[in-house]
């Protein structure tokens, strides 16, 4: 007798196969993505095609005390990220920054995480600059093209998210500027480092545009 418990077990075993494919073309097609971004022979601390001023590389520096390992801090005055270390380190990486008030500094959570996400402009966005934005309204698929680039940190505030991103960027002269709507831009090849050193909850706190505030160096 064929009974439902059977059904769903038989059909389970019929479908988990091509269920399962695009999962593994997906990642096939990231893992292309991830070396069409990152230069040949990349050395963090060296490797610069995009023309960035030597400061914004990858660097090892010493960070002030009192601050948590895995915390991100984002100086918004001198454009650096900073992923803190165990033992008073942290890395430092270069970032852009939102342009004018857009920037809203604050502490954050790292809600999700994604890799080459796709994206849709918020609402206010399609508003202010309809001319950019307004063909993006139905959203852009993932991709070396895309506004987020490789990989996206998504913050929060509780269980809220403020639709503001620390994410890869394809506009990688941008780095060091307040270019963005409002979101925290990395090199893509940089950001990808530093994925994996992220656990959803960390915390992240954008300081105001006025403040230094992380390392030493």
């Amino acid at each position: 007798m064929l009974t439902r418990r059977h059904f769903i077990t038989t059909t389970a075993a019929l479908f988990s196969a091509p269920i399962a494919a695009p999962a593994f073309a997906a990642q096939d097609q990231w893992a292309a993505w991830d070396a069409q971004v990152t230069p040949a022979n990349y050395n963090p601390s060296v490797s610069n095609p995009w023309g960035l001023n030597p400061r914004f590389l990858p660097r090892v520096v010493e960070a002030n005390p009192g601050l948590a390992p895995g915390e991100i801090h984002v100086d918004a005055v001198a454009r650096y990220l900073y992923h803190i270390q165990e033992g008073g380190t942290a890395m430092r990486y270069g970032v852009a920054i939102g342009r004018g008030n857009l920037y809203e500094p604050g502490t954050y959570t790292v809600g999700r995480k994604a890799k080459w996400p796709s994206w849709t402009p918020t609402a206010q966005m399609v508003k202010r600059e309809p001319e950019i934005y307004a063909k993006f309204a139905d959203g852009e698929p993932g991709g070396p093209q895309n506004p987020l680039g490789s990989r996206a940190l998504y913050l929060y505030v509780g269980n809220r998210d403020t639709m503001l991103r620390i994410h890869g960027t394809p506009l990688s002269r941008s780095i060091g500027s307040r270019a963005s709507s409002g979101c925290v831009r990395m090199v893509m090849a940089h950001i990808i480092g530093l994925y994996d050193q992220v656990s959803v909850g960390t915390t992240a706190r954008l300081y105001p545009a006025d403040d230094f505030i992380t390392a030493s160096n």
